[in-house]
């Protein structure tokens, strides 16, 4: 049995942990989820039914973890210290990591839904507003290569995942340092190699659909 079974479908948040499994060379079982008809077996390790999700079969233990962010960091955590922190990175990490999974993703959230925050709830909204959002992003990567700032780390696959995404379909505004950031991430060998066997199996699908 692999060390982890990867419950995904390639075009969903997948496809970022794909990425941090491939960074982590962490050995995995690969099931992919139909969204009409969900694995039993999917729906008992997470009954939110949502990709992804691993499960860690670790001596005679099995540990599920949900949400992408979080399995970054656990992956980090089992597979690959060095894609850990250092001490005096922790606080760049934790809050970039943190940032992109709750204040950056609302704010993108909401400009795709076509929601507008009124002026005085801004305070209410976790993000405040979506220009604010991404000044304060962008301000980061003027100044860094990686989250950390020369060093790549686990956080970057997750944040990297966000401003890739981000870019493509438009819901992210286009900004230099975005663009090189982007850059840096798909450069590396991990993210390549995950794109790929997504991009594969998206092909295999959009073929089947198209003799249907």
């Amino acid at each position: 049995m692999a060390e982890y079974t990867f419950y995904t479908h390639p075009m969903s948040r997948g496809q970022i942990v794909r990425w941090a499994l491939h960074e982590a060379n962490a050995q995995y079982e690969q099931v992919l989820v139909d969204w009409e008809d969900k694995p039993a077996r999917f729906l008992e390790a997470n009954p939110m039914g949502k990709v992804p999700t691993i499960v860690h079969h670790h001596g005679e233990h099995d540990h599920v973890v949900t949400e992408a962010a979080a399995i970054c960091h656990y992956l980090a955590e089992m597979n690959a210290p060095d894609l850990l922190p250092r001490e005096h990175e922790k606080a760049d990490y934790f809050r970039w990591l943190i940032f992109a999974a709750g204040p950056l993703e609302q704010a993108v959230l909401t400009k795709v839904m076509g929601w507008n925050v009124p002026q005085d709830r801004e305070s209410t909204a976790g993000f405040g507003n979506y220009e604010r959002t991404i000044d304060t992003l962008d301000a980061w990567f003027a100044e860094r290569h990686f989250v950390c700032g020369d060093r790549f780390t686990m956080a970057d696959v997750y944040v990297g995942s966000a401003v890739d995404w981000g870019l493509q379909f438009g819901s992210i505004s286009e900004r230099d340092a975005f663009r090189a950031y982007a850059g840096r991430c798909s450069a590396r060998a991990a993210y390549q190699a995950g794109k790929a066997i997504d991009g594969k199996l998206i092909a295999e699908i959009q073929a089947r659909e198209n003799q249907a």
